[in-house]
């Protein structure tokens, strides 16, 4: 193996080991288990295969986003199991039936800001909207997830 294949190797592997885990968190908690960890396996595949524009971009984790939401549209799946995991992880059971009723990008907006952690720059990037947007689709989102959930304002952080 030559120095320049064997340095883009590395490069790969150190952006996988840090992004991976936040892109698989994001795809698995949008299109189930198996389907995300699907669509965060093709997505890094495009990666690889296109690893000297993703290496250049300002956000490569929100770019592959985009490619695995895209990919696994036909393979939608539950968000959330129907039972709760044999980890002893608690959530309440209408969260997922609840996070169904929002549209495609409120979904995206809530699960990627508070279930992933993303910011609203990263998440604007991600679905293709304003930064504003972003803002809007998480509010509007969790005014839907609370009024479905019967929780009151203040028992649901959103900022």
């Amino acid at each position: 193996m030559d120095a320049e294949a064997d340095d883009r190797r590395r490069a790969f592997t150190g952006f996988v080991a840090e992004v991976e885990p936040r892109l698989r968190r994001a795809l698995v908690a949008l299109r189930g288990r198996d389907a995300g960890r699907d669509a965060t396996a093709e997505a890094l595949a495009w990666a690889w295969e296109h690893w000297d524009q993703v290496e250049r971009m300002a956000n490569p984790a929100g770019y592959l986003y985009r490619v695995g939401t895209s990919r696994s549209r036909e393979r939608r799946r539950a968000l959330l199991p129907a039972t709760v995991p044999a980890t002893g992880l608690v959530f309440e059971p209408g969260l997922g039936p609840a996070l169904s009723a929002l549209t495609e990008r409120q979904r995206s907006a809530v699960v990627l800001v508070h279930g992933c952690g993303w910011s609203y720059t990263e998440v604007a990037e991600a679905i293709g909207v304003t930064k504003s947007s972003v803002g809007t689709h998480v509010a509007r989102g969790m005014e839907q997830l609370r009024a479905a959930l019967g929780a009151e304002q203040g028992a649901v952080h959103d900022g």
